[in-house]
C-alpha cells in the first residue's frame, strides 16, 4: 500500500483534446522524464509533434512545470484525490530556428547603412 501512495496516474491532454494515458509514474518522476515520455508515446499521425524535451511544455493547475522539479514537487493539493487521475496540458512550441532565421534577417536589413561624403 506505501508503494501505491507514492504513485500517481497521469494522463496528458493535447491540444486536440486527445490523451495520452493514464498512466502510473512515481513522485519521483521528474518532468524532464515524463516530456521523454510523452514523446516516445506522441501519436504518429498528428503533425508538427515535439522533437526534444524542449519543445513540450507541461501545464498542472495553472502551472508551467520545470524540467528539473519531481511530479510531487509540482503537485497541487487538488491533485491529491485518492484513487484521481491528474491531468496536465501538453503545450508543443513550434522550433525556435525559424523565429531566429527571421530575427536574423531583420537584424541584416536594419544593419546596412550608407554614408555618402560629398
Amino acid at each position: 500500500m506505501a508503494g501505491k501512495q507514492n504513485e500517481l496516474e497521469i494522463k496528458f491532454r493535447l491540444s486536440d483534446g486527445s490523451d495520452i494515458g493514464p498512466k502510473s509514474y512515481s513522485a519521483a518522476t521528474s518532468i524532464a522524464t515524463l516530456k521523454e515520455s510523452i514523446l516516445t508515446q506522441w501519436p504518429k499521425d498528428k503533425e508538427y509533434g515535439p522533437r526534444t524535451v524542449k519543445d513540450v511544455k507541461l501545464i498542472c493547475a495553472g502551472k508551467i512545470l520545470e524540467n528539473n522539479k519531481t511530479v510531487e514537487e509540482c503537485q497541487s493539493p487538488l491533485c491529491n484525490l485518492p484513487g484521481g487521475v491528474t491531468t496536465m496540458l501538453v503545450v508543443v512550441q513550434p522550433p525556435n530556428s525559424e523565429k531566429d532565421k527571421k530575427k536574423g534577417a531583420s537584424e541584416a536589413k536594419q544593419s546596412k547603412c550608407v554614408c555618402v561624403i560629398l
